[in-house]
C-alpha cells in the first residue's frame, strides 16, 4: 500500500461515536454522492498520503474513540472567495482503544505508529465506559 498517514480532528459538540454517526447522516453533513465529509480551511500538504490509506481519527470528549478512512479530499467553494477542503469519508466508523487527548484547534497529522488500534469486531458495539473511568484506564495504559 506504501506510505501513508492519518489525520486527528476534534470531533465538537459530539458526545459518543452514536452523535457522530448522526451528525454525519444530515446532508448538511454530506456530499453531493451522500459520504459524509468534514470541512476545514486548511488543505492538507501530504494529500498523497492521507488518501492512500489514511483515516481520520476522531477525539470525542478528551479521547479517541474511532476512525473512518479517507476516500478523497474534495475543494469546496461557499462563493466567499476562500478555498476550503472536504475531507471525504467512508461513513463506517471504526471503534478504536481509548487513548486520551488534549484540545488542539483545527487538525493534525498522526502517524500510523502513533494511531491506536481499532478494537477488535466482537467489541464494536460496546456501550462506552463511563467517561471518567476511561480517561483513567488509558492514563495508566490498561486501556
Amino acid at each position: 500500500m506504501g506510505s501513508f498517514t492519518n489525520i486527528l480532528k476534534l470531533s465538537v459538540g459530539t458526545e459518543s461515536m452514536a452523535d457522530l454517526a448522526a451528525w454525519q447522516s444530515q446532508p448538511i453533513a454530506q456530499t453531493t454522492d451522500g459520504l459524509p465529509r468534514h470541512v476545514t480551511r486548511m488543505w492538507p500538504k501530504r494529500e498523497g498520503e492521507i488518501i492512500s490509506g489514511g483515516s481520520i481519527y476522531w477525539v470525542i470528549k478528551g479521547m479517541i474513540q474511532c476512525r473512518q478512512r479517507v476516500i478523497r479530499l474534495d475543494e469546496v467553494d461557499r462563493g466567499d472567495g476562500i478555498r476550503r477542503c472536504a475531507i471525504v469519508l467512508d461513513p463506517e466508523l471504526h471503534a478504536t482503544a481509548a487513548s486520551p487527548r488534549r484540545p488542539f484547534q483545527g487538525w493534525r497529522y498522526l502517524k500510523p505508529e502513533d494511531s491506536p488500534p481499532d478494537l477488535p469486531k466482537h467489541r464494536q458495539n460496546e456501550d462506552a465506559l463511563p467517561e471518567d473511568l476511561s480517561k483513567a484506564l488509558a492514563e495508566i495504559g490498561v486501556l
